[in-house]
C-alpha cells in the first residue's frame, strides 16, 4: 500500500506463535528478519489491519492475544480495541518514519500460503533457541519481541 503521509505512517505487525515457535519473515527489501505486518489503511482499525496483513502475507488466520481482565465490551458507540503489546517508532529513510503497533497472535496451523504480491525471501518458524543462532543475524529488538511472544503464548 502507498504511504498515507510523507513523513510518518502507522503500521501493525504480529509475532505469531504456533506450538512454541514464532514466525518471522525475511524482508525482501531490507534482508532482515521481521514479524509479519504492514501499513494501517485509512479505513481500518489497527486490529483489522494486523489480521489483514497476516492473511495477505502468509495466509494465516490468527487470533490476537489480549491481556486477562481487559474488557472488550462494546457500549454506547465505544468500541475497545485489543491493545498492542509494544509500540515503537523507527526510521525508514531520512524523511520517513513508521510508528509500529506490535501485536502477539496465535495460529492453529503452521501451514503458510505465501502471497505472490507480498514477496518474502524466506519465512521460518523459530524456536527460542534458534532466535539466538548467529547464522540468522536477528536483531536484538526482534529477539525481545519474539521471546516475549513465546513466553506469553507458548504451550
Amino acid at each position: 500500500m502507498p504511504h498515507i503521509h510523507d513523513k510518518i505512517d502507522f503500521t501493525a505487525e504480529a509475532f505469531i506463535v504456533y506450538k512454541n515457535r514464532v514466525l518471522l519473515r525475511k524482508h525482501d527489501k531490507y534482508k532482515i528478519w521481521l514479524s509479519v505486518g504492514g501499513h494501517i489503511e485509512l479505513d481500518e482499525e489497527p486490529n483489522e489491519a494486523v489480521i489483514r496483513e497476516v492473511k495477505e502475507e502468509v495466509g494465516l488466520d490468527v487470533e490476537l492475544f489480549c491481556k486477562e481482565n481487559y474488557s472488550l465490551i462494546e457500549k454506547n458507540q465505544y468500541k475497545p480495541l485489543i491493545p498492542p503489546e509494544f509500540l515503537n517508532i523507527h526510521k525508514i529513510n531520512d524523511t520517513h518514519k513508521h510508528i509500529a503497533l506490535v501485536y502477539f497472535a496465535k495460529s492453529n496451523t503452521e501451514e503458510l500460503v505465501l502471497s505472490e504480491d507480498e514477496k518474502s525471501e524466506e519465512c521460518k518458524w523459530f524456536t527460542k533457541e534458534e532466535l539466538e543462532d548467529p547464522k540468522y543475524q536477528i536483531s536484538e529488538q526482534i529477539k525481545i519481541y519474539a521471546k516475549t511472544a513465546l513466553e506469553k503464548l507458548g504451550n
